[in-house]
């Protein structure tokens, strides 16, 4: 049996800048993803994902050597659109192929289980970390089968490989990556909040592409911001960064801060993650934090140092 395993992720700076080649800041998760490979004598591809919770929320049966789809069961979820869970594995499947050519021909096949130790509705890279582990599986480069799929900046795969805060720059052929010392003094007063609902990041993406005019200046300044998150080592400068962070991002997409629209009393600061609108948000905080978010109906607050690698 072959085991895979790749982590989450968070990005804490440049959301949309980093599609631009801004620098960002972007942090390995505790909780991930696994991947499973048992061959059997059949030739098929037997593949069966699962949730944190254990249950099976995708099964397929694929024939080989052609990929060809023979059966899918799935969750029924709220959104719809889990039909296509097994033709985005398949297509997924499919350019791995194309990448390497011996991956997934052999005469018998597979049964593949997949893990999460993460909520699927999280946001925390449920793709990602499935692409990373099947690039690894089929031994190819992961950010050529993320381009050819869903596309992206490509901070999330560096995360999936990475066990350390990261500072990540989109490169026009390898990312550019370094790993950083991100431990700040005062990480007991940082927490994560779910915005109970997942946001679809194309769609963040696609507001953000048909507003942005020249960023030259504010991919410099995110960039810069970024250095400064890094060597930060006082929480009242660390809020101001991630006032003047949410600024730039709310002009640029024409959306009002997540503390404009829904903390504007709270006592500490906020900050979005990743597209706006859902997933988690960063809040500086104390030990009323997790009671104030509890009232306002948001009942998953982690601390820091429990998410974080």
């Amino acid at each position: 049996m072959k085991a895979f395993y790749s982590n989450g992720k968070l990005l804490l700076t440049g959301e949309y800048f980093v599609l631009e080649g801004a620098k960002a800041l972007a942090v390995p998760t505790t909780c991930g993803q696994d991947l499973m490979v048992e061959p059997i004598n059949e030739p098929q591809l037997i593949w069966n994902s699962f949730t944190n919770e254990g249950k099976c929320w995708l099964e397929a049966i694929f024939d080989l050597p052609k990929l060809r789809l023979a059966s899918a069961t799935f969750e029924s979820g709220k959104d719809g659109g889990n039909d296509k869970l097994a033709e985005n594995l398949a297509k997924i499947l499919k350019e791995a192929q194309k990448l390497n050519p011996s991956f997934l021909k052999s005469a018998t096949g597979f049964l593949v289980k997949t893990n999460l130790t993460f909520p699927n509705n999280w946001g925390l890279g449920t793709s990602s970390t499935l692409l990373n582990n099947i690039a690894n599986w089929a031994k190819i480069n992961p950010y050529e089968l993320l381009e050819k799929t869903f596309g992206g900046s490509g901070y999330d795969i560096a995360c999936a490989q990475n066990n350390t805060p990261i500072l990540y720059a989109k490169n026009e052929f390898e990312p550019i990556i370094e790993k950083v010392n991100f431990n700040p003094s005062f990480k007991e007063n940082l927490f994560f909040v779910y915005l109970n609902k997942k946001q679809n990041s194309r769609e963040g993406i696609q507001r953000f592409n048909e507003l942005k005019g020249n960023l030259t200046s504010e991919i410099n300044q995110i960039s810069n911001l970024t250095q400064e998150f890094v060597a930060c080592n006082n929480l009242k400068d660390f809020e101001k960064l991630l006032i003047e962070h949410e600024q730039i991002v709310s002009k640029t997409i024409q959306i009002k801060t997540v503390q404009e629209l829904l903390f504007s009393d709270y006592f500490g600061q906020t900050k979005s993650l990743g597209a706006w609108g859902g997933d988690f948000i960063l809040a500086t905080g104390n030990t009323d934090t997790t009671n104030y978010f509890n009232e306002k109906g948001f009942h998953t607050v982690i601390p820091y140092k429990e998410l974080i690698l």
